[in-house]
């Protein structure tokens, strides 16, 4: 028995309409579901990026409760050789580059946040190699 991959990951916002605004406005993320009291749902390649207020699943009745709250961490993983257009749009988009890091094998990843302070990374195939 293996897992194949993560499907999903959540991050916990306080704001859906920035948290909108922001991934699918700015990052070009498609929205695969909305609910303005609850979540956002994002399509991030083969993955699943969830949205939620914590102060709504919490307090689940019908799934089991979850929230969190601080500086949660995502990394996106960009094509080959779309790195450095990324980092470009981002600048060009006013998103503040907090730190680039030179890792393993001369790769670089960047991190930026999300309008609730969430720590986000771009990083090129291979990192993880």
């Amino acid at each position: 028995m293996k897992l194949n991959q993560i499907k999903e990951t959540c991050l916990y916002v306080n704001d859906l309409e920035k948290s909108k605004a922001f991934y699918n406005g700015l990052l070009g993320l498609p929205i695969i579901g909305y609910h303005k009291d609850r979540h956002l749902f994002l399509r991030a390649g083969n993955s699943v990026l969830l949205c939620f207020l914590p102060e709504s699943t919490k307090h689940e009745k019908e799934l089991p409760p979850h929230y969190a709250y601080g500086k949660i961490h995502v990394a996106f993983e960009v094509p080959e050789g779309d790195y450095e257009p990324w980092k470009k749009m981002m600048l060009e988009k006013g998103i503040n580059i907090i730190y680039e890091k030179e890792w393993n094998h001369h790769l670089k990843s960047f991190y930026f946040e999300d309008p609730d302070g969430n720590v986000l990374e771009i990083i090129p195939p291979g990192l993880w190699h």
